[in-house]
């Protein structure tokens, strides 16, 4: 069956060798860029472009074209290869469009060797960009995944360059765009002008801190930088970047104003588009930083390897250049990361209040209005994301439905200050805590009887916690107690997967059992392995591996040290769920740009009887249904 992506979007790969087509409807030049595991392009050896078509393990078109097949073979990528992206560009002077927004939208297809479609992308949502990056191959645990990206770049092939990391990325481009070029056409026009003065005694670079907005601002042509002081070691001043608009220039934003057929469509591109709004500036500030340091190293060790300026007014001068300009470099970062988050601010002072129930915190008043749904949505808010270049800045953490992994609450010691401060004992309540708030969460998300939950509590130490969801009559029975009763409840869903399965291998889902429960299952586990004997531990594993495919889900509440005892026979069972955590903690890493994003657990206000009156709305539907 064929995947049809959404952005954003990941899918397992069935094979090493692949061909990716492209239609665009207008030529456009089709390229491909190898990085490492952080995505970043070592050198112009890792690009394949119409100028130098075959790399190790991808071969693309070598002419602008509408329709284009690139042949890849992952498996000969050098090691060090991790991702590989599709890149297309507009070419210039080629008579076709001279932006996305203003052309259909790019089709790109994944095919197997046998030709059949493996995953299809459109990419939409495209406006003033002159290159987008289409698509990635990413290798993760030693297997490949292909992901929709659709990110587009308004500075062009330069600018999608540079976020890669590419070295000389301006020129990379220019020369790519060249070869492109059908012979006799006019060269396009240079990113920064050609001549310096006469006695420059170093190329021209052009360094862009601009941020890939989805609504970016006219970036007028930069000035040439200046050159080198002849013998003194000093950096030449950066080029002139883009004016950062004045705040009330720019477009005040608007919940739902991202693609999509619903508005919780459109609100959940939109939160999406907030996440990669947040990594693409905090990496570009980084990166610029980064650039900034190495530059200053850079221009001091000249200094101090030319014995005529080691010492004495020249070489004073020379540093105190040098820190100037990297003084200037990190003001500039700071300037236009500042203009990013407060954007990204403003954007969601707007955005968190129109979400609906799902995607809302609990504070949200959207929960006291709540009834439930006719239909689930695309997705759970199960916590919160922020960087530290702003903490208060928070991204809601959306995962779709139905869910792909199972949760894990992890209720053992934390690396963070919030989480030393606190003793186990308050660890593993506020763990259980969360767990059942993302259990009520998931409930209210779904129609009415949509959702069983099943919960073991061996030891029956949950049962305060437990309360809620016991006295309001959501679960479908008592939490199971005691080894027969982790034996009994996991035996019944280990059937239930085996009998859905042979049902969707034999193409008879409308022959099961009179009185069959349709509804999807989900098993709260408490307090393992207490009340766990090998057997139940290898139907645990088995419900969290076959399970999510054919609607059994698993939310486990666990110390992963209380399990030790285990040894490695546990680890592909802990590797399968989606590590959550009661307090802060950075544990979440995108392998996109790198980042290790801080988790906030969803909390109750103090006090408050939402989760309570929600739980009790659930029921309530659940009665009125079977009534």
């Amino acid at each position: 069956m064929t995947a049809e992506l959404v952005r954003g979007q990941n899918h397992p790969l069935p094979d090493t060798r692949l061909e990716l087509r492209v239609s665009a409807g207008h030529p456009v030049v089709a390229g491909a860029t190898l990085g490492d595991e952080r995505g970043r392009v070592a050198g112009a050896e890792w690009i394949a472009h119409p100028g130098a078509p075959v790399r190790p393990g991808v071969e693309v078109p070598a002419a602008p074209a509408a329709e284009h097949r690139v042949a890849v073979d992952l498996a000969a990528l050098p090691e060090a290869v991790h991702r590989l992206s599709l890149l297309l560009a507009l070419p210039p002077g080629a008579g076709g469009p001279a932006r996305f927004g203003t052309a259909a939208a790019p089709f790109v297809t994944v095919a197997d060797p046998t030709g059949a479609a493996v995953a299809t992308y459109t990419i939409t949502g495209l406006d003033r960009e002159s290159a987008v990056v289409a698509l990635e191959l990413y290798r993760r645990q030693g297997a490949w995944k292909v992901r929709a990206v659709g990110q587009g770049y308004e500075g062009g092939l330069a600018e999608l360059l540079a976020d890669q990391g590419a070295p000389a990325a301006a020129e990379l481009a220019a020369a790519v765009l060249d070869a492109a070029a059908p012979a006799g056409a006019p060269a396009p026009p240079p990113l920064v002008p050609e001549t310096a003065p006469a006695d420059s005694a170093s190329s021209t670079t052009t360094i862009s801190y601009a941020h890939p907005s989805r609504r970016p601002a006219a970036r007028p042509a930069a000035p040439a930088p200046g050159p080198d002081t002849a013998g003194t070691g000093a950096v030449p001043p950066p080029p002139a970047g883009p004016p950062v608009p004045p705040q009330e220039s720019r477009p005040a934003p608007v919940a739902g104003d991202a693609t999509g057929w619903t508005m919780d469509e459109r609100l959940y591109n939109q939160v999406w588009g907030m996440f990669e709004d947040l990594a693409r500036s905090v990496a570009a500030y980084r990166s610029a930083r980064d650039f900034a340091d190495h530059r200053l190293d850079r221009a001091i060790d000249q200094v101090l390897a030319d014995p005529s300026t080691r010492v004495g007014g020249a070489g004073d001068a020379a540093r105190a250049a040098a820190r100037a300009t990297h003084e200037e470099l990190m003001g500039r970062a700071q300037e236009v990361l500042d203009r990013d988050l407060a954007q990204l601010a403003a954007e969601s002072e707007v955005v968190e209040p129109a979400l609906p129930v799902a995607y809302a915190r609990w504070d949200n008043p959207a929960w006291h209005a709540y009834r439930a749904p006719e239909e689930p949505p695309m997705a759970v808010r199960l916590g919160d994301l922020h960087l530290p270049e702003r903490g208060d800045l928070r991204i809601p953490f959306l995962v779709r439905l139905p869910l792909e992994r199972g949760l894990w609450v992890d209720s053992g010691p934390g690396r963070t200050s919030a989480a030393g401060l606190l003793d186990e004992t308050e660890l593993r309540r506020l763990a259980l805590d969360s767990a059942v708030a993302h259990t009520a969460r998931l409930l209210a998300s779904h129609p009415a009887g949509a959702l069983t939950v099943h919960v073991l509590d061996p030891a029956g130490s949950g049962a305060a916690a437990f309360a809620p969801l016991v006295e309001t009559g959501v679960l479908a029975a008592p939490p199971a107690r005691g080894a027969a009763g982790v034996t009994a409840v996991l035996a019944q869903l280990t059937e239930r997967v085996d009998l859905l399965q042979m049902a969707v291998r034999g193409d008879a889902s409308e022959d099961l059992p009179p009185g069959f429960d349709p509804a999807r299952q989900l098993l709260v586990v408490h307090d393992f392995p207490h009340g766990f004997d090998d057997r139940a531990v290898t139907r645990l594993r088995y419900l969290a591996d076959e399970g999510p495919s054919v609607g059994v889900h698993l939310l486990m509440v666990a110390d992963r040290a209380d399990a030790s005892a285990y040894g490695p026979v546990l680890d592909p069972l802990w590797r399968s769920l989606l590590r959550l955590t009661p307090v802060p903690d950075d544990h979440l890493a995108d392998p996109w740009v790198g980042h290790a994003w801080t988790y906030e657990p969803p909390t109750v206000p103090p006090g408050s009887a939402v989760l309570w009156q929600v739980l009790g709305q659930v029921a309530e539907a659940r009665r009125r249904n079977h009534g």
